[in-house]
C-alpha cells in the first residue's frame, strides 16, 4: 500500500476511509470528526399516515450484514483514526440510538478516553409517523481524547462566550439542516444525513485552533470542510462516493474564509499573563489606603502597601478577604472588588486588563 509522504490538507480524497487513513502519516491530524453509517437496519419503506414514503436513509453504505460486521467496521476505522491522530488531538463521533452505544464501547476498548457525551437536541425533528414510539428528537456526540492522561484542546472561554457568558452545557439545541443550507440535486436532498453547519461550528470552535488540521473520514457533502475553511482550519475529507465528493468540492470552493487574524484568534484567560494585585498597587492604579467595595457596597476593605487588603474582620489577599466577608469558602476577588473613579465604581479586573494590554504590546 502506497504511503502518502505529505498530508493532503484542504482536499477531498475518494476511496475507502480505512485504507486512505492507513496511507497517511501517523500522528498528523489535530482533530477527527466522524459521522459514520448509523446501521439503521431498515427492512421496509417508512410511510406517513397518508401512505406516502418518507425520504429516509436506505443507501447501500448504511447496510451491514449483522452487528458483528458493523462492529468490525467500527473498530477498523477507529483504529485507523487513532493512528493518524496526534497525542494531544481529540476525536468526535456522532450517532443515533442504533449505533452510538456500540461505538462508545469500542472507543473504550481501543483506549480512547471519553470526555463528554453531548446531546444534539433537534428543534425540528422528524415525527414518529406510526405513533408507536417517542419522537426521536436527538442524536449523541461522543468527544474523547487519546487517553486519560492526554492533553487536548478545549476552548472553554470561547464556548462560554458563544453561550452569552454562561458555561456551555452538554445539551445543544440546534435545528436540523434545512432551507437554503440543505443541498439538493434534481429537487431531492443531495445527502440524506447532511449535518447543520451550526453543529460543526460549535465542535471546531470548542476543540481546535486556527491552522489545525481536521480529518473527516465520512465526508459526505463536506459540511466539516466548509466550516473548517471558514474558520481558518485545514481539512481532509475522505469519501467513498465520488458523487458526494464532487458536491463537497463545489460547495467548499464557494466558501470565503475569515482573513483577519484578529477574527480567528482564540485567547483563553488561562493563557493571559499573570498579574498579581500587588502590581496594581505598585503601578499606582490602586493606592495604598484606598477603600475597595463590592458592587452592592455592602462590604469594604482597605488596600495595604504590600498588596494585601484588610477589612474589619479579615486580612489577606483580595480573594481571601472577599470570601471571608461573605462567609464563603472561596471568591474571585478580581470580579468582587471595585474602586471609585470619577464618581463611578470600576471593577479592579478592568485595571488588571490595562496592565495585560501593555504586556501584550
Amino acid at each position: 500500500m502506497a504511503r502518502l509522504e505529505t498530508l493532503p490538507t484542504d482536499s477531498v480524497l475518494v476511496g475507502d476511509c480505512i485504507a486512505l487513513m492507513r496511507q497517511m502519516p501517523p500522528a498528523s491530524v489535530d482533530l477527527v470528526f466522524a459521522d459514520p453509517p448509523y446501521n439503521l437496519q431498515l427492512n421496509a419503506d417508512l410511510r406517513r399516515p397518508n401512505n406516502s414514503v418518507v425520504d429516509g436513509v436506505d443507501d447501500e453504505w448504511d447496510k451491514f450484514a449483522d452487528f458483528a460486521t458493523y462492529d468490525r467496521f467500527t473498530s477498523d476505522w477507529l483504529s485507523a483514526a487513532r493512528r493518524v491522530l496526534k497525542p494531544d488531538g481529540s476525536l468526535w463521533v456522532i450517532g443515533s440510538y442504533h449505533n452510538i452505544f456500540r461505538v462508545g464501547a469500542i472507543l473504550q476498548d481501543l483506549g480512547f478516553w471519553i470526555l463528554n457525551d453531548v446531546v444534539w437536541r433537534k428543534t425540528n425533528p422528524m415525527p414518529n409517523f406510526r405513533g408507536r414510539r417517542f419522537t426521536n428528537a436527538h442524536e449523541t456526540l461522543i468527544w474523547c481524547s487519546q487517553s486519560s492522561e492526554a492533553r487536548y484542546t478545549f476552548n472553554y472561554d470561547t464556548m462560554k462566550a458563544l453561550n452569552e457568558d454562561l458555561q456551555m452545557r452538554s445539551d445543544w439545541l440546534i435545528p436540523l439542516c434545512s432551507g437554503p443550507e440543505r443541498l439538493k440535486q434534481d429537487g431531492k436532498k443531495a445527502h440524506p444525513t447532511q449535518k447543520p453547519e451550526a453543529l460543526l461550528h460549535r465542535v471546531l470552535m470548542a476543540s481546535s485552533r486556527p491552522g489545525d488540521t481536521v480529518l473527516d473520514p465520512f465526508f459526505g457533502t463536506g459540511t466539516t470542510g466548509a466550516v473548517a475553511k471558514r474558520l481558518g482550519r485545514r481539512f481532509i475529507g475522505l469519501e467513498r462516493e465520488a458523487s458526494y465528493a464532487a458536491i463537497a468540492r463545489a460547495r467548499i470552493a464557494e466558501i470565503e474564509p475569515l482573513e483577519s487574524g484578529d477574527m480567528l484568534s482564540i485567547v483563553s484567560k488561562r493563557t493571559e499573563p499573570r498579574v498579581p494585585f500587588g502590581s496594581l498597587v505598585e503601578r499606582g492604579l490602586v493606592r495604598p489606603g484606598e477603600v475597595m467595595f463590592d458592587q452592592s457596597r455592602r462590604w469594604s476593605a482597605k488596600v495595604r502597601p504590600d498588596g494585601t487588603v484588610i477589612s474589619a474582620d479579615a486580612k489577606g489577599s483580595i480573594h481571601q478577604v472577599a470570601a471571608a466577608v461573605q462567609g464563603a469558602p472561596s471568591c474571585n476577588g478580581w470580579s468582587f472588588w471595585c474602586v471609585e473613579r470619577n464618581g463611578q465604581p470600576i471593577a479592579i479586573d478592568l485595571l488588571r486588563q490595562q496592565i495585560r494590554a501593555e504586556l501584550a504590546v
